[in-house]
């Protein structure tokens, strides 16, 4: 199994199976996100109330923080293509489950599950990285990770277009489809990959801790992403409230707002290229100002013009361009710490920033009610600045 790792690592990946991975994590990580656009007619049909509505989105993503804690951390010590694989039948059976029942609990239920199986994409990252070499390790993480961004910034966008179409079940229906016909093709097509394990399953989960303490790459990426994931999350929970309240879009409208969000993704695969050539400390600090600056454009510009919304749609750009940006950045630094624990890395990785995205959502829904647009766009500004505050005290090498 060693020297299969061995061989592995020493390759270069083809763009045909670059292309492959970064489609799979956008297909996947989609997932996690057709329902926040679809809470209304979800919490009409299956009977949940106002209050409970926000389950929807939140155990799908309790499912995927425990999904990256748990199962991520097996493609250290499992053949990681039937891993991927098998998790997905989980997602796929998830799927149909939350297109067919008319339960609130057995949808809450599905929803979990979902989230849980979503983490494949996470698996999948680092398994491109194993199938590349050490020069064009940023490059391909960069491009895959251009996919599973393009995947979570077109899922809300799609959800609504394809609802408003033939309903909301049909965004489950088609994606079960996918995803099946997704995991059929990975079987057939991506090498085996055997890691070389030195741990069972319980010393592999206790090791995680260990990992956290001894590794200040991990924390400081850790708290860097949180900040501007908590910042995005915080933007997309709110701004389609105030689309809605200030221009009076409908849903249509404001999937077509959502899709400018897209072009942000774009700077993933730049952000990868530069940070092979050793621009990774510079990038990080300007993916911050980029950030807080988005946010102070949409602060200055208020108000019901064309104008403010011609802002608010180059905030939304220029936000996500720093968020993937820095997304890939922090990736390739964890990635390049030693391979065989680059799954738990990664799971480490995104549930630290995956609690700032929560945080995030949390704090827009409230700011937004108590304050409206204006409060909501200060604090947007405060989290990347206490990420760069945080950022300046790091030593450099």
């Amino acid at each position: 199994m060693m020297q299969t790792e061995q061989v592995m690592e020493g390759k270069r990946i083809s763009s045909w199976i670059t292309l492959l991975l970064a489609s799979a994590c956008g297909l996947i990580v989609a997932n996690l996100y057709y329902a926040q656009t679809l809470v209304g007619p979800i919490s009409a049909a299956t009977g949940l109330s106002s209050d409970a509505a926000g389950l929807i989105v939140t155990l799908t993503q309790i499912g995927y923080v425990v999904g990256l804690l748990f199962i991520v951390p097996l493609s250290d010590i499992i053949e990681n293509r039937r891993l991927a694989v098998l998790s997905l039948l989980v997602v796929v059976c998830a799927l149909i489950a939350a297109t067919f029942t008319p339960n609130a609990l057995l949808f809450l239920t599905a929803s979990l599950f979902i989230g849980l199986g979503s983490v494949v994409a996470q698996i999948l990252v680092p398994y491109a990285t194993y199938l590349s070499s050490e020069e064009q390790r940023g490059r391909v993480v960069g491009n895959v990770m251009s996919g599973l961004l393009l995947g979570i910034m077109l899922a809300r966008p799609v959800a609504s277009f394809i609802a408003s179409l033939w309903g909301w079940h049909a965004v489950f229906a088609l994606s079960a489809v996918i995803i099946a016909l997704l995991s059929l093709l990975l079987s057939r097509i991506l090498p085996e990959r055997k890691p070389s394990p030195t741990m069972n399953y319980g010393e592999l989960i206790v090791s995680l801790g260990a990992l956290l303490k001894q590794t200040p790459v991990l924390r400081r990426r850790g708290i860097y992403q949180a900040c501007l994931f908590s910042a995005f999350s915080l933007f997309w929970t709110t701004a389609p409230l105030r689309l809605a309240d200030d221009f009076g879009l409908s849903q249509q409208g404001i999937a077509w707002f959502a899709l400018a969000g897209v072009g942000g993704a774009v700077a993933a695969p730049i952000a990868g290229r530069l940070a092979d050539k050793g621009w990774t400390r510079l990038l990080t600090g300007l993916a911050m100002i980029i950030a807080a600056l988005s946010f102070l454009l949409a602060y200055l510009f208020q108000g019901n013009s064309t104008t403010a919304l011609g802002l608010l749609v180059v905030a939304a750009i220029t936000l996500d361009m720093a968020v993937s940006g820095n997304l890939v950045l922090g990736q390739r630094a964890i990635y390049s710490l030693g391979s065989e624990a680059r799954g738990r890395l990664n799971g480490l990785f995104m549930s630290i920033f995956f609690v700032g995205g929560a945080i995030g959502s949390s704090l827009g829904g409230w700011s937004y009610a108590h304050g409206g647009w204006n409060l909501t766009s200060l604090i947007g500004i405060v989290l990347p600045v206490l990420a760069l505050l945080y950022f300046l005290t790091e030593k450099r090498d």
